[in-house]
């Protein structure tokens, strides 16, 4: 199963002149014909769940159903399968959801164009903010949890950028 992202641009620095030039990037693929694309892996309680949350909040698509189920969003993958223990390839390591919902390792970012549009159109889509969009002078920035109490940072870049 191939599956291709709308048009994107990615930053590439000139070697010879050492200036920042845009590429085109037409298609980005899961799996990768070359290189490789980064996906963020979610371990859940429950898939089914979980793929609602993120189709309707944030207009994903579902690439691949089961366990895991792959969701394209934006331009990026969001892999979703439930906890187990140790496999040969990962010998110690037990995956589970978050146990504890005020302690976090890891999250979710999103950058937006427009903060207030986005947390009003999730909201609507029944979203649960931890709090209204706050103004930290480089960036405007709120947090929602999904199902399985992961929070996932909504932000607008306000401020000069590095």
């Amino acid at each position: 199963m191939v599956w291709r992202c709308c048009e994107t641009h990615q930053r590439e620095r000139n070697k010879k002149e050492g200036e920042e030039t845009l590429i085109k990037r037409e298609d980005y693929q899961l799996p990768p014909k070359e290189g490789f694309i980064l996906t963020h892996f979610l371990t859940v309680a429950d898939v089914k769940r979980s793929t609602e949350f993120y189709l309707r909040i944030l207009g994903g698509n579902v690439v691949r159903s089961g366990e895991p189920t792959i969701i394209q969003i934006a331009n990026s993958w969001l892999i979703l399968n439930v906890g187990g223990g140790p496999t040969d390839d990962k010998p110690n390591v037990t995956l589970r959801p978050p146990q504890n919902p005020n302690e976090v390792s890891s999250f979710l970012n999103i950058r937006v164009a427009d903060i207030r549009a986005s947390y009003e159109e999730w909201r609507r889509r029944g979203a649960e903010f931890l709090t209204e969009p706050k103004d930290h002078g480089v960036e405007i920035r709120c947090y929602m949890r999904d199902p399985d109490d992961y929070i996932i940072e909504v932000g607008q870049i306000t401020g000069p950028q590095a």
